[in-house]
């Protein structure tokens, strides 16, 4: 016995949702942004932050050089002794203290041999970026580098003041401004942090998960009204958003009422098709003996009659072969339409009421469909036009006519014809045209099933064409039936 399988045409199901992660839902990632937004603004803030600190400590010194230099100008004699060098050098917390004055470069102040590990800034000359740079070698640096500082002073720009310091001050101080800073920012950045995760969270994620929750809820049961969302007062594209999903769960649950309906209503039209086709096949008995009768008049009643079984017998077998709300393809031939539109109009004025028919429909048009569909059809928009006229008033016409339509090909003769059926009715309201096509939803008469139009559009899209809505108004309304037409040479002769 092979036990290779054919392959299933039913449609694949998707798979299940994984369960989530811990950071696969909106809140964790929000989280996630927020500290990498916070702590990226820390980085942004805190090097210039800092590489301004460490400038501003090099020009204090530049001017305290400066003023020490000037004291050593002013000494009484012009001459300073040893503590006061030392005195001067300390205050200005300097090595070393020398300036650039009219060309000629002139030592000041002095304390000793200046060992090696000696690093430079040029205060005129540097950019933001290597004060940066300098300002991270100094974090990671040792105490004992000395570092050369050169500078104008703001009271004398024509001078240049080169004093070297130890570096060990400006390191200590340095770290101490960046625990300070790191502290007020980071308490600054966590509020502003939170604040952000709280709006985004109210605006944004809260919403989603409002709607991604509603989505699930229904899916698992969308029969439930109690399952649909009640959209809230926003505006926003979220707000539209629930607004759009409330419309679509309701379209949703109508789809799946009208489906139950549908399901309930095939398996009644089979049984009681399968019995009465039994009362159709006695019928059909009786309408024989009718058509063989030397009367015309009953024997004409009686071929039309025979007809209409035949019909109704065919149908019945073809619901019961199928056993499904979809129609069997057309098996096309030609059909004279002028011919097909009399019987018709004859079978719904007599199962509706009198009306007056007017067929401008040529005798040289000839349709290319299945007869018992095209009479189902036609039969269907002529029954709904005499019973829209019931409610209207005087005159009562029912109108049929042919506007031909060019065929795609040119090279053929076959094309397409446009039938208009017509009627003086009061209209279709406006709130029926939006389901005027839809099963149970398109009826405009109290009671009706509304099947008729969507049967008749079903035909007629079987054949390759289709059925609109061409005009409709206080004067009546004109139903376009578009179906191929015969070929030339199939009805010539």
């Amino acid at each position: 016995m092979p036990t290779d399988l054919p392959p299933s045409s039913e449609p694949a199901r998707p798979s299940e949702t994984p369960a989530p992660g811990v950071f696969d839902n909106l809140r964790a990632q929000l989280l996630m942004v927020t500290l990498g937004l916070v702590t990226a603004g820390l980085v942004l803030v805190y090097f210039p932050a800092a590489a301004s600190f460490r400038l501003q400590w090099m020009t204090d010194r530049a001017e305290a050089a400066h003023l020490a230099a000037l004291a050593a100008d002013v000494a009484p004699g012009g001459a300073l002794g040893e503590e006061e060098v030392r005195a001067l050098l300390m205050g200005a917390d300097a090595v070393a203290v020398a300036r650039v004055r009219d060309g000629m470069n002139e030592l000041v102040l002095y304390s000793g041999p200046i060992g090696e590990g000696l690093v430079e800034s040029d205060l005129r000359k540097a950019s933001w970026w290597t004060h940066i740079r300098d300002t991270v070698e100094t974090l990671t640096a040792d105490d004992d580098r000395l570092l050369r500082i050169r500078a104008q002073p703001v009271g004398a720009p024509d001078e240049l003041i080169d004093v070297i310091v130890r570096e060990g001050p400006l390191h200590t101080a340095l770290r101490d401004f960046s625990r300070r800073l790191l502290i007020y920012a980071s308490l600054a950045a966590f509020i502003v942090g939170a604040v952000l995760y709280c709006a985004l969270f109210f605006l944004f994620v809260r919403p989603m998960r409002r709607l991604a929750g509603a989505m699930t809820h229904f899916r698992e049961d969308p029969a439930d009204p109690g399952r649909m969302i009640r959209p809230g007062d926003g505006r926003n594209e979220i707000g539209q958003a629930e607004h759009e999903l409330a419309r679509m769960q309701a379209d949703v649950r109508q789809a799946l009422h009208q489906r139950e309906r549908l399901a309930a209503l095939g398996g009644a039209v089979a049984k009681i098709n399968h019995d009465l086709r039994n009362v159709l096949a006695s019928a059909q008995l009786v309408s024989d003996r009718l058509a063989m009768d030397t009367d015309d008049r009953v024997r004409g009643m009686g071929e039309r009659l025979v007809r209409s079984v035949d019909r109704g017998v065919r149908l019945c077998e073809a619901t019961l072969e199928f056993g499904r709300a979809e129609e069997s393809a057309p098996v096309r031939q030609p059909i004279p339409a002028r011919a097909l539109l009399e019987e018709v109009a004859g079978d719904a004025i007599l199962a509706e009421g009198d009306v007056d028919w007017v067929n401008d429909v040529g005798e040289e048009i000839v349709l290319d469909a299945d007869p018992d569909q095209a009479h189902r059809l036609f039969l269907n928009l002529c029954r709904n036009a005499i019973q829209a006229m019931q409610a209207g008033s005087e005159p009562r016409r029912l109108t049929a006519r042919a506007v031909p339509v060019p065929p795609i090909d040119p090279s053929t003769s076959a094309g397409e014809i446009r039938i208009e059926i017509s009627d003086t009715g009061p209209g279709v309201p406006p709130k029926a045209r939006e389901r005027l096509f839809q099963p149970f939803g398109g009826s405009t008469r109290r009671g009706g099933s509304g099947l008729g139009l969507s049967i008749a559009r079903e035909l007629a899209r079987a054949h390759g064409g289709d059925v609109k809505l061409v005009a409709t108004g206080e004067d009546g309304t004109i139903f376009g039936v578009s179906l191929p037409s015969a070929p030339a040479h199939s009805h010539q002769g």
